[in-house]
């Protein structure tokens, strides 16, 4: 039996097929003007990929933003539950979980099946979350991705001090203005994101297992300051974490593929 999970976020979107409990295949997009394309496109590249169709698919749970306009999607549940779920699945002894998205960050807490007991979010404030971090590295006139790699010839990371994005980004002008290192200077950006997420994570509590899933996971160096700030060492999943959302999507998938067969 086929099923799927579509996660469509502010920056990418993610797809994952499931057959039987295992995983087929999975595809990661940048999103498209409207939540409704992005999951097309990104569903159509995967399905494609397998050799499949979107009727081979039994049912489809979708999440995240503009989940319910997702047309193709049998249900739609939000991406704070699966996540938690998707995350638990991987890694059953996880009762922590730490999204950072594109637009927003999230701690999870789950119970022993996965399923959600508490959960805080930022504000709406951008800050500590993916599209933050993308304008900081932007500042300093590289590739988010080169953000971990350059931060580890650091020798001295500057301390940035603000909360808002914008006035960071003034602090980092400044920085290059009196000739710190780019290094120096990607360190300091990884710090400061590792400590605003640390400040929202301590509103929910920290139980182990700890997992970090979505796109800034792939960030070593927000990742690494983060393990020092809140003193644990986080799983390794054994799938990409940025899929996560949409895995558990699927997870769901299955469970209403089941209802809706009957007994």
């Amino acid at each position: 039996m086929l099923v799927a999970g579509c996660d469509v976020g502010s920056l990418t979107a993610e797809a994952v097929v499931m057959e039987d409990g295992t995983i087929l295949g999975s595809e990661i997009i940048r999103v498209r003007p409207r939540a409704e394309l992005s999951a097309r496109d990104v569903m159509s590249k995967l399905l494609d990929r397998l050799g499949l169709s979107f009727d081979d698919i039994v049912f489809c749970v979708s999440t995240g933003y503009g989940r319910e306009t997702i047309s193709f999607a049998d249900d739609n549940l939000s991406e704070i539950s699966c996540h938690g779920y998707g995350a638990h699945w991987l890694v059953p002894s996880i009762r922590t979980v730490i999204d950072v998205g594109g637009q927003d960050c999230k701690a999870i807490r789950v119970d022993g099946e996965g399923h959600l007991m508490d959960f805080v979010m930022n504000d709406k404030c951008a800050a500590g979350t993916g599209r933050s971090l993308e304008l900081m590295s932007e500042s300093l006139g590289v590739d988010v991705s080169e953000l971990g790699p350059v931060a580890e010839e650091a020798e001295e990371a500057v301390v940035i001090t603000n909360q808002c994005s914008i006035f960071a980004e003034m602090e980092i002008a400044q920085f290059m203005c009196e000739e710190r290192s780019f290094a120096d200077i990607a360190a300091g950006i990884n710090e400061s994101m590792a400590k605003r997420v640390k400040g929202l994570v301590g509103r929910v509590g920290v139980e182990k297992d700890v997992g970090v899933t979505g796109g800034v996971s792939k960030n070593a160096g927000v990742v690494k300051n983060l393990e020092a700030l809140l003193k644990v060492k986080f799983v390794e999943f054994p799938e990409d974490p940025q899929i996560i959302g949409a895995l558990g999507a699927a997870l769901f998938a299955g469970e209403g593929a089941a209802r809706s067969k009957g007994p």
